[in-house]
């Protein structure tokens, strides 16, 4: 018996192999999430210096995903392999550093139960193929994006641009939708956005969004379609504008500082990758189109 016939007939091994594998990968993009804003930040600064002609000062300690290994902030204690375990090495520690028992933030097992459970999902989901592989990928992508873009308010174009290529490369397979949807959907996904940029610039002067969100809103279109660009923008804009008018209300925050759209982009694109068809047709049934 064929592996992938194995699996599909015993679809629990699978579910259980991409949760494990999701834990994995979480703790991965805690790095990721960490370390690419400031390996950004060093190559700006010394693209800068460069060009003008200023003499650059680099740090020749290597700083890049893969060093330095892991450590504590704190105290500089080296993070063993037992106790980089996803999750559980946190909670064996109770939150707290081996060496100097600083606390651990909680958000590195968050983000790591969080990649888990929507990997879980992801399999569910879509099952033993390889679309699975694929929304996977984009799951593991937009959760990068969401926590960078609400730490710094970017979007990095070293994921946002890769992943526009993989999409319109996956329409060829029609994977989620066909070439010509994913083409005008990529073109309409960041027109979109960068049409109402230009049109609040010009009324208010400031800037409303950025250029990663246009294209992110790009990826979108080409991993789904134009056709779910409505649904993406009308659920992002909704769960944007309830988040942003309860900070204002409840927490009395300054209505004049930034809130980042990419996580609710990204959000937003997550569920019409997995029910955004349902959505549709339960939105044209209701509107009385069909």
């Amino acid at each position: 018996m064929h592996l992938i016939e194995y699996l599909d007939q015993n679809s629990w091994i699978f579910q259980l192999f991409v949760f494990l594998l999701g834990l994995s990968v979480g703790s991965f993009l805690n790095v990721v999430i960490y370390r690419l804003p400031k390996m950004m930040e060093t190559q700006w600064t010394k693209d800068c210096q460069e060009h003008l002609g200023q003499s650059v000062i680099s740090d020749t300690r290597p700083f890049n995903l893969n060093r330095p290994a892991s450590h504590c902030p704190n105290c500089g204690h080296g993070i063993k392999p037992w106790e980089n375990i996803p999750v559980i090495s946190w909670l064996l520690l109770k939150g707290r550093c081996s060496n100097c028992h600083n606390p651990i933030s909680p958000r590195y097992p968050i983000i790591e139960t969080v990649t888990g459970l929507l990997s879980l999902i992801v399999a569910f989901h879509f099952g033993v193929t390889w679309t699975t592989l694929a929304a996977l990928l984009l799951t593991w992508s937009l959760i990068a994006l969401s926590m960078i873009d609400f730490d710094v308010q970017l979007l990095p174009d070293n994921i946002t641009l890769p992943l526009l290529w993989l999409g319109l490369l996956l329409s060829l397979g029609a994977i989620f939708t066909d070439p010509r949807s994913a083409i005008v959907g990529a073109v309409a996904g960041y027109l979109s956005l960068w049409s109402v940029y230009q049109l609040f610039k010009r009324l208010t002067g400031k800037e409303g969004m950025g250029y990663g969100d246009f294209k992110l809103l790009a990826v979108l279109g080409a991993w789904l379609g134009w056709q779910y660009l409505p649904q993406i923008i009308l659920l992002s804009a909704l769960v944007g504008a309830s988040v942003g008018i309860s900070l204002i209300v409840l927490r009395g925050r300054d209505r004049n500082i930034p809130i980042p759209f990419g996580p609710y982009l990204a959000a937003a694109g997550w569920i019409s990758l997995m029910w955004g068809e349902q959505i549709n047709h339960l939105y044209l049934r209701w509107s009385g189109l069909i």
